[in-house]
């Protein structure tokens, strides 16, 4: 069963990989490995898609969607854990509801406000709208794991002379690593491959991200599939890359946030 589920996740990469390094007028099925390999797609995407901008965009404004949600998704979950009351209960029921709003169906709102206060074409832009659609996640995880931290450690530092923003820092938040990896590393997935968004939001060509510039391979008069399936591959890469180093602590704190829920 854990092969099918493998060859599942792994065939769409395959076809994808396989296609980049084949021409186009190459017909064979995409299940089928080239039978010469063919990197002038490759040397397309790096000379004529502007990718290496497009991955420092997608670097600044994943760095930066991250590092905000982290932060405040962290601050706002713990005292959301340690006030049992209902103004607590009511917030996470909210935090609960607003996750299951879809993102897109706000798409014409936040635009709207994006236009009025000149965020159209910046990263802080897309920072916030990307931040704002990952916290409610980020806060819920956050809260389930700080609600299995016994509440006799904050009592010990309070003893001590600590106050809440110290105790949080000193002792809550260095326990929080597991968590914290996997709001990392399912945040930054997230915004490295937005679209929906970075297409109303980045209209101009030098504010791009991967995914819009991946797109720039189909167009009226264009439809260069293989071109498409060389840059996916390199805008993919760093994602694998990061999952790699990261996925121990993804797991466990995705398991812990869960059952500790």
């Amino acid at each position: 069963m854990a092969i099918v589920v493998m060859a599942v996740y792994l065939l769409p990469i395959y076809v994808v990989a396989v296609t980049s390094l084949k021409p186009v007028t190459d017909h064979s099925s995409r299940l089928l490995p080239p039978a010469e390999l063919y990197w002038e797609n490759y040397r397309k995407v790096f000379q004529h898609s502007h990718i290496l901008n497009a991955m420092k965009n997608s670097l600044i404004i994943t760095a930066g969607t991250v590092l905000v949600v982290v932060i405040t998704g962290c601050l706002a979950a713990y005292p959301m854990a340690r006030n049992k009351n209902r103004i607590s209960k009511a917030v996470k029921i909210f935090v609960l509801g607003v996750m299951m709003v879809p993102g897109m169906s706000m798409v014409v709102g936040i635009y709207s406000t994006l236009v009025s206060i000149g965020a159209v074409n910046t990263y802080w832009g897309i920072i916030a709208v990307g931040a704002a659609l990952g916290l409610p996640v980020a806060i819920y995880m956050y809260a389930n794991f700080i609600t299995a931290i016994p509440v006799s450690l904050d009592e010990a530092a309070y003893m001590d002379g600590a106050g809440n923003l110290r105790t949080f820092f000193s002792v809550i938040l260095p326990q929080l690593k597991p968590v914290t990896a996997s709001v990392v590393l399912m945040q930054a997935i997230t915004s490295w491959n937005e679209y929906g968004y970075s297409l109303y939001v980045l209209q101009k060509k030098e504010m791009y991200n991967v995914t819009l510039t991946v797109k720039q391979f189909f167009g009226e008069q264009m439809m260069d599939l293989n071109g498409a399936a060389a840059c996916a591959v390199v805008a993919i890469f760093p994602v694998i890359v990061v999952y790699l180093f990261l996925q121990k602590y993804f797991v466990q704190g995705a398991m812990d946030s869960a059952v500790k829920g």
